[in-house]
């Protein structure tokens, strides 16, 4: 007897049973028509790319690059040193902006700017696995790049997407958390830190939530800041109100501080974006100004969304993104602005399902199950299953020859709602009967009437 095979699933990866992936399909069809409707065009980059592409952002992504290599050396003869060292400098992505950019580089003279797109591809982390962490996972993104220069109101048309994506796939109450780096970099500026330091005390305030006002403020006294300026950043992340009380906040601070330049556009574009937003009728209950919002990784420059389900914060964000200068300017050599969302599809998907805010789909896509009774009519089984599919409904045919009990409990188990049943009797009268399989209740049909028949009772149930 040969070794008994390991089938279990690798740590880090997911499986979906059918339910939980026609529920997938489902989300992620509502999701891209929304994206469509702001005019986004799908696109699709290879899970593989030059290890030298995913390194363009620095060493953001150096610590859960996959790199791929074949298990054996090549048997082909003509394959030269240098096919190997093309093998060896591949790596599967592990986002979709970077490969973004090196598409644009690609198809630079094919494309329109400003280039709107949307992915929903599978991305590939070499992290650590636990709990709503994978190391595959669909991630649905969009951008737009613009070409020389980006209207800020690009920017504020994203909270009306995120809005409109998160009402259709209806998940509850959510808020979408805006803000502006250049607003942070601008304060951090006005109270003195160091230039070289700015950059780290943004990644400690984008741990705010994870971490608590007193680790964050233990933090930037370690980067070397004073008891005043960690007393000063924690006192501006704070404030809190409406649109209107943040800005008037903002206005008074601006003021306070000798009217800063970084500082002073920061407000001015934060005001730009929130009018649009309001211009493009996103509730007001759906979005606020959260100057704690910072976004840690640096290729972020200005407009930064974060968006929490309303009672369920400790998911963490469940959409986040803002605007960048460089990511794609560095592969063509102009400036090429940008601003884009990401929704970790996959994981919010998983973790939503857990506190049964989603619920599965049924098993089978089926709306009717025609069962076999006899061996003898399985043609007329056949034609009335084409029949009903030609009329648009999904059909299951049993075509083995089981007893009809059994058959009604794995129509049950599939979450099939209703059953066609045709005997002798039923085909010399050209009828059946249609079996609603939640209540047992059932009424005979003419052959001619059973499309709209099952139509008809598939509205009730």
């Amino acid at each position: 007897m040969s070794e008994k095979i390991n089938y279990q699933l690798p740590s880090g990866f997911i499986e979906l049973l059918p339910g939980e992936k026609r529920l997938e399909l489902v989300l992620i069809e509502k999701i891209s028509q929304v994206f469509e409707r702001y005019g986004f065009t799908p696109i699709e980059t290879p899970a593989v790319e030059r290890l030298e592409v995913l390194q363009a952002k620095g060493n953001q992504g150096d610590n859960i690059i996959y790199s791929i290599s074949p298990i054996l050396p090549s048997l082909d003869s003509s394959n030269t040193d240098e096919d190997e060292s093309e093998i060896a400098n591949r790596a599967l992505k592990f986002d979709q902006t970077v490969p973004l950019a090196a598409y644009i580089a690609r198809h630079f003279s094919e494309l329109s700017f400003p280039f709107a797109r949307y992915q929903m591809d599978m991305v590939f982390r070499g992290e650590r696995s636990k709990n709503g962490r994978y190391r595959q996972f669909r991630q649905c993104d969009i951008d737009i790049v613009g070409r020389g220069e980006l209207d800020l109101l690009y920017d504020a048309q994203i909270p009306a997407i995120i809005a409109e994506i998160f009402t259709a796939i209806n998940i509850g109450k959510f808020l979408i958390r805006i803000n502006n780096r250049k607003v942070l970099t601008g304060f951090f500026q006005a109270i003195g830190i160091d230039e070289n330091q700015i950059k780290c005390c943004i990644k400690i305030v984008d741990n705010l939530e994870k971490i608590g006002e007193s680790q964050v403020k233990k933090s930037l006294l370690s980067e070397g800041l004073s008891e005043s300026q960690s007393s000063q950043i924690l006192n501006f992340t704070s404030i809190k109100g409406t649109v209107e009380e943040v800005f008037t906040q903002l206005d008074a601070q601006c003021s306070q501080l000798g009217n800063p330049e970084q500082f002073l556009e920061g407000i001015t574009e934060l005001k730009t974006v929130i009018k649009g937003v309001k211009s493009l009728g996103v509730p007001e209950n759906q979005y606020c100004l959260d100057l704690s919002i910072a976004r840690g990784l640096n290729y972020y420059t200005g407009t930064v969304y974060e968006t929490t389900l309303i009672g369920y914060e400790s998911l963490g964000s469940i959409c986040s993104g803002g605007r960048y200068e460089e990511l794609v300017s560095m592969f063509v050599g102009e400036k090429m602005p940008g601003v884009g969302i990401s929704i970790g599809f996959t994981r919010l998907m998983r973790r939503l399902l857990d506190v049964d805010i989603l619920q599965p789909l049924s098993i089978s896509p089926a709306q009717v199950m025609v069962a076999n009774l006899q061996s003898d009519l399985i043609d007329v089984y056949l034609q009335i299953s084409q029949s009903l599919r030609q009329s648009g409904l999904n059909v299951w045919t049993e075509l083995g020859n089981r007893k009809l009990g059994k058959q009604l409990q794995q129509a049950d188990k599939l979450g099939i709602p209703l059953c066609v049943i045709i005997g002798a009797d039923e085909l010399k009268n050209q009828e059946c009967i249609l079996k609603v399989l939640k209540t047992g209740e059932q009424k005979k049909v003419p052959f001619e009437n059973l499309a709209q028949q099952i139509q008809n009772q598939l509205s009730l149930v």
